[in-house]
């Protein structure tokens, strides 16, 4: 039987995506776990990730998982969810700029106080569903439309112009990028667990995956 650990930092959310992967995976075994001798032995790992980028990377950093999702993402599929696609980047605008794990050279930035779609402002935080449009033929978009929606909750956003390594892209108020690919890693803005059809799709892709 295969394994995926869903690293648990004490900053995702562990009980839906794990709820939602053992839907899509009946014959994989799912772990919560912050244990790195569980983690170096799973078959696939997830990173989530909810709430301040600040207090996510203070426990990354004193639980040392920047250096085990740099390990495990070296020879296996490691998926990046919501905070965890944005740890994954080199920095985040949120909390005065806070360096984050830095295997993807974005940044991540805020929406702003007056953001707007011609006259209409926006309200941010970004809540709700959007059209995310694939900008790469990958394993993980197997079976989804392109332009299907999924869901979103977040203020800071990694940019999609001159993003090398963008998946997906979506719009609100501006391009941002929904997902980003490279080597063994796919990581995605928005929380798939909470994005009914489509997104237990994608979660099927995934531990359907075998990496690069």
């Amino acid at each position: 039987m295969k394994t995926l650990a869903i690293i648990d930092y004490g900053m995702g959310n562990l009980h839906s995506v794990s709820k939602a992967v053992e839907l899509v995976a009946p014959d994989t075994r799912v772990l919560v776990t912050s244990d790195p001798a569980q983690i170096r032995e799973a078959d696939r790992v997830i990173l989530p990730g909810v709430g301040a980028i600040r207090d996510c990377m203070a426990e990354i950093l004193r639980l040392g998982v920047d250096d085990l999702v740099r390990e495990v993402s070296a020879d296996r599929p490691l998926l990046g969810i919501c905070v965890g696609m944005q740890a994954l980047m080199s920095r985040s605008e949120e909390n005065g700029w806070v360096d984050c794990i830095n295997l993807f050279p974005s940044e991540v930035r805020f929406f702003g106080n007056h953001l707007k779609e011609g006259d209409v402002r926006l309200k941010v935080p970004h809540m709700g569903w959007n059209e995310v449009y694939q900008t790469t033929d990958h394993p993980v978009w197997h079976n989804i439309p392109d332009g299907d929606r999924f869901y979103f909750v977040h203020s800071y956003y990694a940019e999609a112009e001159g993003n090398p390594d963008i998946a997906g892209r979506t719009h609100y108020g501006i391009d941002i990028a929904a997902a980003v690919a490279r080597d063994n890693i796919f990581a995605v803005q928005f929380h798939p667990e909470k994005s009914h059809r489509a997104g237990l799709q994608l979660l099927k892709n995934f531990v359907q995956w075998t990496g690069a």
